[in-house]
């Protein structure tokens, strides 16, 4: 790959961390007005819309033909399926500068996600690095269970889960670009969450005899504002650069941009939303921080 591809790369794994760190600000705001089944549906839905329109219109090009459509089907199983389930749940009961801190970990996932699916075996100081940011986790999540703040025990296991997903995300997707184009793995993506979650939605308000309410959540502009973000940017957008960067990069090194995200949301939490961010808070995202920090030092 040129320096031109290689700088490309960098730039818009860059967009793409600032654009989901924005995108824990926005799930909070619509969380406050709407079930979080219903956020995802109505984001996966107009993303999926929108793609398909630029399609139509042959700005976009997809070709499935004779391509191992299995590998997709894995890359959307990991996220944003069970990804998303984890993510919106953990951001309800959690601060959105904590979730966002618990993106930092995404390396400590890929490390360990790769000695299974990689063969890749860490160094002991790896392992070290590994321990320190796992005991910045805990720091935060026990603390916070004791000290009756906005975040929950369950809110940071919820996110864990969401990391474990991410990593394994960050793996297949890099096996699945070797078939398939950026435009192709984010479409299909697209599609998988909004017939998914949709359809889990559209059952869940079925069962509880609500189902004329299903467009109730866009009268609210607390809802509209964040699904257009959520649905566009931080979804068609950031998926397709964050695609294109694992087609160029190798998915250990993309990894580490996750640092970025953890800046942003942390900032606009406290910032925007006026989030209190507690001594033991900052204790832990330092661990985390250094934690991840090694992880990528002694690869």
């Amino acid at each position: 790959m040129n320096n031109k591809n290689h700088a490309l790369a960098y730039v818009a794994a860059i967009i793409s961390s600032i654009l989901f760190g924005l995108s824990f600000l926005f799930s909070k705001i619509a969380l406050t007005v709407a079930n979080p089944l219903a956020l995802v549906a109505f984001r996966f839905l107009l993303a999926f819309s929108v793609m398909t329109t630029l399609i139509i219109f042959r700005i976009f090009k997809v070709n499935y033909k004779n391509k191992p459509i299995k590998e997709l089907i894995l890359v959307c199983l990991a996220e944003p399926v069970v990804y998303f389930i984890f993510e919106t749940y953990g951001i309800r009961e959690t601060s959105s500068s904590i979730a966002g801190l618990m993106l930092a970990i995404i390396p400590i996932a890929v490390t360990i996600l790769g000695v299974y699916f990689l063969k890749e075996i860490p160094s002991i100081k790896r392992v070290m690095y590994i321990v320190i940011s796992v005991s910045g986790v805990a720091i935060i999540g026990v603390m916070s269970a004791s000290d009756n703040t906005s975040t929950s025990l369950r809110g940071i296991l919820l996110l864990l889960g969401a990391v474990t997903c991410a990593g394994l995300f960050t793996i297949i997707s890099r096996k699945a670009s070797k078939h398939f184009t950026p435009i192709e793995i984010t479409y299909f993506m697209m599609g998988s969450g909004a017939a998914f979650f949709n359809l889990i939605w559209i059952t869940n308000l079925i069962i509880r005899g609500d189902i004329t309410t299903y467009f109730e959540p866009l009268s609210k502009p607390e809802f509209i504002i964040p699904v257009l973000f959520l649905g566009i940017l931080s979804s068609i957008v950031a998926y397709l650069l964050i695609n294109y960067t694992l087609s160029k990069i190798e998915a250990s090194n993309t990894s580490v941009f996750a640092n970025i995200s953890t800046i942003v949301s942390v900032v606009a939490g406290v910032v925007i939303l006026k989030e209190t961010f507690h001594f033991y808070d900052f204790i832990g995202s330092t661990l985390i921080l250094i934690g991840v920090w090694g992880t990528n030092r002694f690869k």
